[in-house]
C-alpha cells in the first residue's frame, strides 16, 4: 500500500469525520450484538421451563416478550447508526474524491506542453475519472468495511471467549488459511487491476481521437479499419477483465465454504459440549448465529482487499503524473506587465524531444505601439518564437525581457493575463460564440463582445446565425468556417486588451480584402499595444514597423518591408512569388 500513502493527508484532513464514523460503528455493532445474547438466554429460558428448572409460564412469556422488544428496539438502534456511519464515512470518500481530482487537474494545469506531447488525452482523461473512482471505493466502502469487521470480530470474538473459549478456538479454526488465500489473491488481483488500467487508457484514447478525428476516418473510408481496430482493443480490454473477475470470483466462494465448515465445527463440537453438559442450549445457538454474523464481515475481507489492491494499482498511475515536475518553474515577481518592451537577447532553443534546434541566437527590440512580422518557411521557428513569450517553454540560451526584466522572474499569470495570443490552429469550446469571445475577459459585457467581433470582421457572419451570439459550437468549433474559427480567436485575443498581442498565422484561412480589413482595425486597437504577426503571406507583414525573416531557427534578414525590397533576397522572391500567384 505503499502508493496509497500519498492519501495520507486527507485521511488526516477528515479526521474527524472519520473518528466519529469509526465511533459510531463501534456502537452499531454492540447493539447488534443485543438479539444473538437474548435469542440465547431465550433458548436456554425455554429450556429451564421444559425441565421445570424455576420457571413458570407467566415468567417465560413476560420474558420472552421483554428479549423481544429489546432485539426489535436493538436493531432499530443498529439500523439507525448503522445509516450515520454510512453517512459519515462514505461521505468522507466522496470529499476526497473532489480533491483529488481537483488536484491532479490543477496538477495538469501547471505541467508544459511536452508533458502533454507525451501523453495521451485518454489517458489524460482516464487517471482522473476512472482511476480516482477506484481511489474514492479505497476511502469509502473499503474503510467503512474494515472499520465494520474488525470492531464486530474484536466484540464479537471477546464475548465467544468469554462465554466458551474451548469452542471459540475450533470455531475460528478456518481463519488462519483464510488470511493466507486473501494474501496470494490479493498479489494476482494488483497485477491484473494495473493491466485492466492501463488497457481502459488505451481504450479512452484510441475512442477520443476516433471522435475527434470522425472527418479524415470518413473522409478516406477507413470505417471498417478503425471498427477492426476498436474491436481489438475491446478484446483485449474483456480479456483483462474476465481474467481480473476470474481471480476476484474466488473470494465468495471460499469464504462461504469456510464460513460454513465453521458452522459444522460450532455443531460438533458445540452438540458434544452441550450434551456433556459443559455449556447450556442458548450458547449454542448463540454461536450458531455469531458464527453467521461473521459471514458478511469475512467475505467482505476478500472484497475490501479486491478494492484496495486496485486503488493502490491506480493510485501508482495518478502518483506518476503528481511527481511530475513541472518544465516550467514559476517566478517570484508578482506583477503585471506594465509598458510591454520586449526584447530577444541571443536566444536559443532547443526541443529536448526531438534535439532540434527551433531558435538560433535571435535578438531584436520591439517597443509599445510598434508592430514586428514575422515571416518564414515552414519549420522556421516562427511559432515557437511566440511560444517563448508565453513561457510555454523556457529558452535554452539567452534571455526574453519584458520592461526590461527576464520573463522567468514573473509570476506567470502576471505574465500570461497581459498577452493575447491567437494560435495558428486556434481552439473553440463546445459553448456559444459569445462564450468563447468572453473568454479572453469574464466580465466583458455584449457592447464589448461585438465591438471586438466588428474588429475581427466577424459580426456579419455570427449576425447571419438564428441563435447570433447565442449560437452554440460543436467541438472545436466544427460547425464554423476556418476562417470565422480564426476571426472568433482574434475577436478573444482583442476583447482582452492586453499591453501584448501575438498573432501566429491566423489569417490563412480568410480572403485577400478581409485579411486587409482586420489588419486595418488591428492597426486601430493595438496602437499602444507590443504586436507580433507570423505569417507565411507578405501582405499580412509588408505594413509592420519591422520585419524579420527566419530560417532555421536564425534571422537571415531584417528591416521595413522597403529595406527588404531594396536589398533583394528571400523577402523579396517571396513577395514576388506570392504576387504571380494571386495574379494567375
Amino acid at each position: 500500500m505503499k502508493e496509497l500513502k500519498y492519501l495520507n493527508k486527507y485521511l488526516k484532513k477528515y479526521s474527524f469525520r472519520l473518528i466519529l464514523g469509526v465511533i459510531i460503528t463501534v456502537v452499531a455493532r454492540i447493539f447488534s450484538l443485543f438479539a444473538p445474547r437474548l435469542i440465547g438466554n431465550s433458548l436456554t429460558a425455554v429450556e429451564r421451563y421444559l425441565k421445570n428448572d424455576g420457571y413458570t409460564l407467566e415468567v417465560i412469556k413476560q420474558e420472552l416478550l421483554w428479549n423481544i422488544l429489546v432485539i426489535i428496539s436493538a436493531a432499530l438502534v443498529s439500523g439507525f447508526l448503522t445509516f450515520l456511519m454510512r453517512q459519515t464515512i462514505i461521505n468522507v470518500s466522496r470529499y476526497i474524491e473532489y480533491d483529488l481530482k481537483n488536484e491532479i487537474f490543477e496538477q495538469y494545469q501547471k505541467l508544459c506542453l511536452s508533458f502533454y506531447k507525451n501523453n495521451r488525452t485518454g489517458d489524460l482523461m482516464n487517471r482522473i475519472s476512472e482511476d480516482v473512482s477506484k481511489v474514492r471505493m479505497y476511502f469509502g466502502p473499503a474503510i467503512m468495511y474494515s472499520i465494520n469487521t474488525f470492531s464486530l470480530f474484536v466484540i464479537v470474538i471477546s464475548y465467544m471467549v468469554s462465554l466458551a473459549p474451548i469452542l471459540t478456538v475450533y470455531t475460528l479454526l478456518p481463519l488462519p488459511l483464510l488470511s493466507i488465500i486473501i494474501y496470494k489473491l490479493s498479489k494476482a488481483i494488483n497485477i491484473k487491476s494495473t493491466a485492466v488500467q492501463v488497457t481502459l487508457s488505451d481504450l479512452s484514447t484510441f475512442t477520443q481521437e476516433s471522435f475527434s478525428g470522425i472527418n479524415i476516418i470518413k473522409s478516406y473510408g477507413i470505417q471498417n479499419k478503425i471498427e477492426e481496430d476498436f474491436k481489438e482493443l475491446t478484446t483485449t480490454s474483456k480479456e483483462k477483465n474476465v481474467s481480473l473477475a476470474r481471480v476476484q470470483a474466488w473470494f465468495f466462494p471460499l469464504m462461504v465454504l469456510l464460513i460454513g465448515f465453521s458452522n459444522l465445527l460450532v455443531i460438533l463440537v458445540g452438540g458434544k459440549q452441550y450434551i456433556d453438559g459443559v455449556i447450556e442450549i442458548g450458547v449454542l445457538a448463540e454461536f450458531i448465529i455469531y458464527v453467521n454474523m461473521l459471514t458478511w464481515p469475512v467475505a467482505t475481507v476478500g472484497w475490501v482487499t479486491s478494492i484496495v489492491q486496485q486503488a493502490e494499482a491506480s493510485q501508482k498511475r495518478i502518483n506518476a503524473f503528481l511527481n511530475e515536475v513541472p518544465g516550467i518553474k514559476n517566478g517570484t515577481l508578482d506583477r503585471r506587465i506594465e509598458n510591454g518592451v520586449l526584447e530577444f537577447k541571443n536566444v536559443s532553443f532547443i526541443y529536448e524531444e526531438t534535439k532540434i534546434k527551433a531558435i538560433d541566437k535571435v535578438s531584436f527590440k520591439l517597443n509599445p505601439g510598434k508592430t514586428l512580422g514575422i515571416i518564414g518557411k515552414t519549420g522556421s521557428g516562427k511559432s515557437t518564437l511566440l511560444d517563448l513569450i508565453n513561457r510555454l517553454y523556457d529558452v535554452n540560451e539567452g534571455e526574453v525581457l519584458i520592461d526590461n526584466i527576464p520573463i522567468k522572474n514573473y509570476v506567470l499569470s502576471g505574465i500570461r493575463s497581459e498577452i493575447g495570443y491567437v494560435p495558428q490552429n486556434p481552439f473553440l469550446f463546445s459553448e456559444t460564440i459569445e462564450s468563447n469571445i468572453r473568454f479572453g475577459k469574464q466580465d466583458a459585457d455584449f457592447e464589448e463582445i461585438k465591438s471586438a467581433a466588428k474588429s475581427a470582421k466577424v459580426s456579419e457572419d455570427i449576425e447571419r446565425f438564428k441563435d447570433e451570439y447565442q449560437t452554440l459550437l460543436g467541438e472545436r468549433g466544427v460547425t464554423l468556417s476556418g476562417g470565422q474559427i480564426q476571426r472568433i480567436s482574434i475577436a478573444r485575443a482583442l476583447i482582452k486588451d492586453p499591453k501584448i498581442l501575438l498573432f501566429d498565422d491566423c489569417l490563412s484561412a480568410v480572403d485577400a480584402d478581409t485579411e486587409e480589413e482586420i489588419l486595418k482595425n488591428l492597426k486601430k486597437r493595438s496602437k499602444e499595444k507590443t504586436t507580433l504577426i507570423v505569417s507565411h503571406r507578405i501582405s499580412s507583414v509588408m505594413e509592420t514597423d519591422l520585419i524579420i525573416v527566419l530560417d532555421h531557427g536564425a534571422i537571415i534578414e531584417q528591416g521595413t518591408h522597403t529595406e527588404l525590397m531594396d536589398k533583394g533576397g528571400f523577402y523579396k522572391d517571396l513577395y514576388l512569388k506570392q504576387n504571380r500567384e494571386r495574379d494567375q
